[in-house]
């Protein structure tokens, strides 16, 4: 389908590691490769981080051959294309920011990402319903990793605020038309991207402000124990 097969190689896929294995002061390691990019940062052993985090799928939806009706990143799209239906349902029209949406998700690659602008609906203005949505939507990302590192990064979450987390959508909502959608809370960022071949091209990027490549966990090693 690409027709290039160098670059987009199923086989492409690269292991780097950061630091040396076990070191307690932390050390690193980068699973990459077109449309994956999982980097885990660790500190005393315990302490883990896994943003900045990438997935992406071409075709979104596999329409023909042996794997035909596979959706590797369905949850990431089905959750929120309920959530901006529900939203509109209930008069929450302020939830579309753009009936245009970026042709990429807008962090791209940088290496520290600040807040973008607020758009969209607070979930202290959704229903306990559409909370739920919410909290699952978010979980389709964090929940990519191990149940612990996964409820840690859920409890940091929390403990910022549920209430101040914002989702807005940009684009069409019925399936087979373009979109863009924003998580955005007081501590991370989740963007969703789905504009090529013909909105079946999914990114998603899971972003953390202060504890991409571990560096909240990093900081508070360093402030606590002498080096």
């Amino acid at each position: 389908m690409e027709n290039d097969a160098t670059n987009r190689d199923s086989d492409r896929y690269f292991v780097s590691i950061f630091g040396t294995p076990g070191d307690p002061k932390g050390w690193g390691w980068r699973f990459e490769g077109h449309h994956l990019c999982v980097n885990i940062t660790l500190v005393e052993g315990q302490d883990i981080a896994v943003t900045p985090s990438f997935m992406g799928a071409n075709p979104g939806e596999v329409r023909a051959g042996p794997h035909q009706g596979m959706r590797v990143l369905a949850e990431e799209e089905s959750l929120a294309r309920l959530l901006v239906s529900t939203l509109l349902a209930t008069e929450k029209k302020e939830v579309i920011f753009s009936e245009k949406p970026p042709a990429e998700i807008l962090t791209g690659d940088k290496r520290k990402v600040t807040a973008l602008a607020p758009v969209g609906i607070t979930a202290a203005d959704m229903t306990e319903a559409q909370r739920t949505v919410l909290i699952n939507l978010i979980f389709a990302y964090t929940g990519r990793y191990r149940s612990d590192i996964a409820a840690a990064d859920m409890a940091k979450i929390e403990k910022a605020g549920i209430d101040n987390i914002r989702f807005g959508w940009a684009g069409g909502i019925q399936p087979g038309e373009a979109y863009y959608y924003r998580i955005q809370g007081p501590t991370f960022l989740m963007e969703c991207a789905n504009v090529q071949n013909q909105a079946n091209h999914v990114h998603t990027a899971w972003r953390d402000f202060t504890g991409d490549f571990g560096r909240d966990i990093l900081g508070d090693h360093f402030k606590q124990d002498a080096h």
